[in-house]
């Protein structure tokens, strides 16, 4: 037989307010929230377990507490990091033993704006920014990075989740008008935050590069020989060191030439030897000239145009670069992994 859920409670009296204790532990029991996920109710299991120290409390009646628990089981779905914002009106309009379907109107409405405001604010800002702080001292062989990104994420939400508890179930209903005030304008400038770090992360770390050269024939190089010859050796090095003016047809010291007379009598020269060495375009340096790193640039204005165009997710992101890179280190587009 189903339950039907009342309107309103049989004792309509308001109870006491919760102690710090038990909006802490409620707090400490929301690390739970997505741990009965499903597709039906999605977090309304997790959000009922993490709730229920505080409906115990304030409904001694039992019908009361049926009836609370059983519509608190109904579908819920919000930032698992905000969720105690929402803990904290519900709970005080439980308190104040207000009608059930209220109560229900204010949790819907609550948990819908905190999904974009929680990934603007988590997944957008703080963990790339975090991530980008950290991964460059990794990079650098630096052991306490890892340790120092989980130490920053971790003190960020767990104090954002205490403060939301005792804060929403301070000021009650009235920090719904306060949260969705600014919603809007603080979700856009948290992306934007995001987007530019994103793009710092791209032309910092993308090392992506193309490994194309193309031969252009060859050229000579100059190498530069000192050593020490005897006054009549010095003679035979006359073609090396010495070039004739064709303006005064003086003879001269050719360009890299020099002869120096030491104090035993011989002589040290320098002269140049011209090696002929291969002459390649690097593709790679042309496209630094114009542009430093715009390979990942075009990579990642490719993902977004995939993304935004035919509606690619993460994964199929991440499937078209490993294939990229395993087909383009292969054909020696980029630099061999094999």
């Amino acid at each position: 037989m189903a339950y039907n859920i009342p309107d309103t409670y049989q004792n309509q009296t308001p109870s006491e307010m919760l102690d710090k204790k038990t909006l802490n532990k409620m707090v400490w029991r929301s690390l739970f929230l997505q741990a009965s996920f499903n597709y039906e109710r999605m977090q309304a299991g997790g959000w009922l377990y993490g709730i229920l120290p505080g409906l115990e409390k304030i409904h001694t009646n039992d019908e009361d507490l049926s009836a609370s628990m059983s519509h608190n089981l109904e579908f819920f779905n919000t930032h698992p990091f905000l969720v105690t914002f929402v803990m904290g009106i519900v709970l005080s309009l439980e308190q104040n033993k207000a009608d059930i379907p209220t109560i229900r109107a204010v949790r819907v409405a609550a948990m819908g704006p905190l999904g974009g405001i929680g990934d603007a604010l988590f997944w957008f800002t703080l963990v790339p920014i975090t991530a980008g702080i950290t991964s460059n001292m990794a990079l650098t062989g630096n052991l306490a990075a890892p340790f120092i990104f989980l130490a920053i994420f971790n003190i960020a939400q767990f104090a954002i989740r205490f403060i939301l508890m005792h804060w929403s179930y301070k000021i009650g209903t009235e920090a719904i008008g306060i949260l969705t005030a600014n919603a809007k304008e603080f979700t856009r400038a948290a992306s934007i935050l995001g987007i530019f770090v994103v793009g710092s992360l791209t032309s910092l770390y993308g090392a992506t590069a193309l490994d194309i050269v193309i031969p252009n024939g060859s050229t000579f190089e100059p190498v530069e020989i000192t050593t020490v010859l005897s006054e009549n050796e010095l003679a035979l090095y006359d073609d090396l060191l010495y070039t004739t003016n064709e303006e005064t047809g003086e003879r001269e010291l050719a360009e890299g030439s020099a002869v120096r007379e030491l104090s035993n009598g011989n002589y040290s020269v320098t002269y140049n030897e011209f090696d002929e060495v291969p002459v390649v375009i690097d593709i790679q340096e042309i496209l630094d000239g114009i542009l430093p790193q715009i390979i990942p640039l075009v990579l990642t204005l490719l993902l977004y145009f995939m993304f935004v165009k035919y509606n690619w997710t993460p994964l199929k992101g991440i499937v078209f670069l490993l294939i990229l890179g395993l087909l383009g280190s292969g054909f020696g587009i980029w630099p061999s992994i094999w």
